[in-house]
């Protein structure tokens, strides 16, 4: 994995994930930057993302609700999709790891991991 220069603008969208329960889109990352880099770009903030994505910094949840969103809990768990007010929370349960053995079972391949969202109502929303 090759190093990244540094960039103050990467750091403060990592800071700024590290610092958020919500798992934001990068339109909302991007308004929330920009009030401390008023001249950043949409484009820079989707660059500095996916790049945190592709270092293990930052996960990308994509397929939940037709927007990318993004988490920096980077240790692997599971993700709860409101139905009534779209809100995404963590899920705190452990992992189910064994989903893989049985998808091996009767899978000529080799299932390597998996993806799992759960959805329902909210406390908030019930």
């Amino acid at each position: 994995m090759a190093t990244m220069k540094y960039s103050r603008q990467r750091e403060a969208i990592k800071e700024y994930l590290s610092n958020t329960k919500e798992h934001p889109t990068a339109d909302v990352v991007y308004m929330n930057i920009k009030k401390i880099y008023p001249n950043i770009s949409l484009g820079t903030v989707y660059r500095n993302l996916n790049l945190l994505v592709e270092q293990g910094e930052a996960f990308k949840l994509t397929g939940i609700d037709g927007s990318d969103h993004f988490d920096a809990h980077v240790i692997p768990h599971y993700h709860f999709l409101c139905n009534k007010c779209s809100n995404i929370y963590d899920l705190e349960m452990g992992t189910i790891d064994d989903i893989n053995k049985l998808a091996n079972k009767n899978f000529a391949g080799k299932v390597q991991g998996h993806e799992a969202y759960f959805y329902g109502l909210c406390p908030d929303c019930l």
